[in-house]
């Protein structure tokens, strides 16, 4: 199926009537939410459970030489270490998508950098969660001086960080031997975008209207 009207492809909003929203899990990082909405007028109401998720943001990291930084972690869910790039939760409350990814990058790789731009918006299981994340490409990144950096610990305290060419992790995401989303997402968006020098990508700044938490026209009660 096309385009129609000669637009661009592209996902739109399609709020539906909410009648009745409530918490049936209240977790540590996020809850369960059962929604019951009218998907047609004339049509029974739909009653859906989802995972209530603040969302997330990723920075893939990418230095003169080609290379994308890629962090080794452990996680429980699937009893695996990961390689990932460095990413985290939108859980500081009015933070700015793009601060949050530079708080993150300094906390899990003791990077700053100084050329940012949007990579690539997701929504990681949009049938079961609302997690919203948004994967940045930064650039001219220097180390985070050492009296300043973050203390990591937990599943973070060991984190294998490692310089990769792009290529070469390309090639472990279609050798199915990178499963991490954000790494999956961010290392293929960014050979697409490095055909035209990364000119095409959005500024950092850019709004993250997809997020339902920060758009516009989100509908309530």
């Amino acid at each position: 199926m096309g385009t129609t009207d000669g637009e661009a492809l592209g996902d739109s909003f399609s709020p539906r009537r909410l009648l009745k929203s409530e918490t049936v899990y209240d977790g540590r990082i996020w809850d369960v939410v059962q929604d019951t909405f009218e998907f047609a007028p004339d049509a029974a109401p739909l009653v859906r459970d989802y995972i209530d998720h603040p969302g997330a943001v990723a920075v893939l990291v990418l230095n003169d030489a080609d290379e994308v930084l890629m962090i080794n972690q452990y996680r429980h869910p699937v009893r695996m270490n990961l390689w990932e790039i460095p990413a985290g939760l939108m859980d500081i409350e009015d933070e700015a998508p793009h601060l949050a990814a530079a708080r993150e990058l300094a906390e899990e790789a003791d990077l700053v950098a100084e050329d940012w731009a949007v990579l690539v918006d997701l929504f990681l299981s949009p049938g079961s969660s609302s997690e919203a994340i948004r994967i940045y490409l930064a650039r001219s990144a220097h180390p985070v001086p050492e009296h300043e950096r973050h203390e990591r610990t937990d599943e973070e305290a060991d984190m294998e960080l490692a310089w990769v060419p792009l290529d070469e992790a390309v090639a472990g995401v279609l050798g199915g031997r990178i499963h991490n989303p954000s790494a999956v997402a961010g290392l293929l968006a960014a050979v697409a975008a490095r055909a035209d020098g990364y000119t095409s990508l959005r500024p950092v700044d850019t709004s993250f209207e997809a997020h339902p938490r920060l758009r516009s026209n989100e509908p309530r009660l």
